[in-house]
């Protein structure tokens, strides 16, 4: 109890306007029965003691300082792997506004869809997500980490930059300490995986990516043989083609094992392989001669999966190298546990209402996102203290195995007993607001959705602009 008030009262700090209507109102989303369904409904909680007027205004003009709260975030206890190491998550989720054409900083969000040919691209938000994932089946995470894709960003640009400044805040939190095992990263096909381990190596970091399965890798050139022509030694060795298992040469490493979820689980690992990069993209601005970025390359192969009988083998690349069996298997099973993160995207958007709010401005979106955020943190920290009220059709849990959604439904009792900082409300007399029978003559501005910053794609091109900017 004493770790959840610590961090209630560190949370209500982070608040520098607005402070009370703001932390009522994230006690409102943690206490109000079923899910959040709109903001102004949450006002009619008995835990929101101040009306629909100065929730508005909270939202609308209300500030919190986002340093001062992921400082609080990294200080938090964090799950751990099974060996003791810590493993970050990275991904993003799209905040859809097809319908907000006075929005601003919008982009084209991929959305998938349930057929064939069937995804779409709707304008939203897209939200960077970092979070410390726990071990085994579970729908628990830590999350660190938000930010909001403006139109002229690089994604791998504000990755790295993300993953840097959340790793220096768990070292200097404590969390992570010389002599500790690499802080394993996870992240899907999305991410361009072997430019992030260029960017990060200076970090204790060590990068899980998923390769699409038309990918290919090289083997080192070896040692350089002696001819009478000489010339420059070669730079890559053989190719694997992940697509034509007749070019795979002999794995470095090979394991098998049973699983409960997956059946048989097959995993081959080659050492030391690397891509063929090219001076194009993140590439363009770099000087001399291209690096060689070496890892292990990992494929997996299971007996099923959930609804697939037939499923497709999983590429991995890890930015280490030099690894045994048991260590190509705990990449793998730390990067299965990735998709946890998905249930903690539902539980924001179906529960916790992160997405309901219409708001206009990306600001006020991004401070309703750290609410949220500073909400789950809080039924994460009161995971241990919650007891199961469970329905009657529902089966009954271990108190350590409690969903999100359980504790919830118990969070109105541990808040009783906890910190409450926020002051009592002062009544007042409501604004006159508009006269009755006006009408707003001052339009809203449009504004496009999609990328303002078109990015170079051919060193020829780059060369060019260089040329003209002098």
């Amino acid at each position: 109890m004493g770790v959840l008030s610590r961090f209630r009262v560190q949370f209500y700090d982070c608040l520098y306007s607005r402070a009370d209507a703001l932390f009522e109102l994230t006690d409102a989303v943690l206490c109000s029965d079923g899910p959040v369904t709109s903001l102004v409904e949450l006002t009619l909680t008995a835990e929101h003691r101040r009306g629909h007027g100065a929730m508005y205004d909270a939202v609308n003009h209300g500030w919190l300082e986002p340093r001062r709260l992921r400082r609080l975030l990294a200080s938090t206890p964090l799950p751990r792997a099974a060996d003791g190491r810590i493993v970050l998550a990275v991904d993003v989720s799209n905040w859809l506004r097809p319908d907000a054409p006075t929005s601003p900083e919008l982009l084209f969000c991929h959305v998938y869809g349930r057929g064939r040919s069937a995804d779409q691209f709707i304008p939203g938000w897209p939200y960077s997500f970092v979070a410390a994932l726990e071990t085994g089946r579970t729908s628990w995470t830590a999350v660190l980490d938000a930010i909001r894709l403006g139109p002229s960003d690089d994604a791998t640009v504000v990755t790295a930059t993300q993953l840097r400044e959340v790793v220096t805040r768990l070292v200097h939190a404590g969390q992570w300490r010389p002599g500790d095992a690499d802080i394993l990263v996870v992240m899907d096909t999305g991410y361009d995986v072997t430019r992030l381990a260029y960017v990060l190596a200076d970090l204790p970091v060590e990068l899980v990516g998923r390769l699409r399965s038309d990918r290919v890798m090289l083997r080192d050139a070896g040692p350089r043989r002696s001819t009478p022509r000489g010339g420059q030694p070669r730079k890559h060795g053989g190719v694997l083609t992940f697509s034509k298992p007749e070019s795979w040469h002999t794995p470095d490493q090979a394991t098998t094992c049973d699983t409960t979820r997956y059946g048989k689980a097959e995993a081959l690992a080659w050492d030391r392989m690397h891509p063929r990069l090219q001076a194009r993209g993140p590439w363009l601005d770099h000087c001399g001669e291209l690096p060689l970025i070496h890892g292990t390359l990992i494929r997996l192969k299971v007996e099923c999966l959930p609804g697939d009988r037939d499923p497709k083998p999983l590429w991995l690349w890890s930015s280490h190298t030099g690894m045994t069996g048991a260590d190509a298997d705990v990449r793998w099973q730390a990067f299965l546990r990735r998709f946890d993160l998905e249930h903690t995207f539902r539980l924001f958007k179906q529960t916790l209402g992160w997405t309901i709010p219409k708001v206009r401005d990306p600001h006020t979106a991004d401070l309703w996102t750290w609410l949220i955020i500073a909400a789950h943190t809080q039924l994460r920290l009161a995971r241990p203290l919650a007891e199961d009220l469970r329905r009657p059709w529902e089966r009954p849990s271990e108190p350590r195995r409690l969903t999100p959604a359980r504790v919830r439904r118990g969070f109105r009792h541990l808040r009783a007993k906890t910190a409450r900082p926020a002051s009592v409300p002062r009544p007042s007399k409501p604004g006159p607001g508009r006269p009755p029978g006006s009408k707003n003559r001052r339009s809203a501005p449009r504004h496009e959705p999609g990328k303002t910053v078109k990015r170079i794609e051919t060193l020829t091109e780059h060369v060019r602009l260089k040329q003209q900017r002098g």
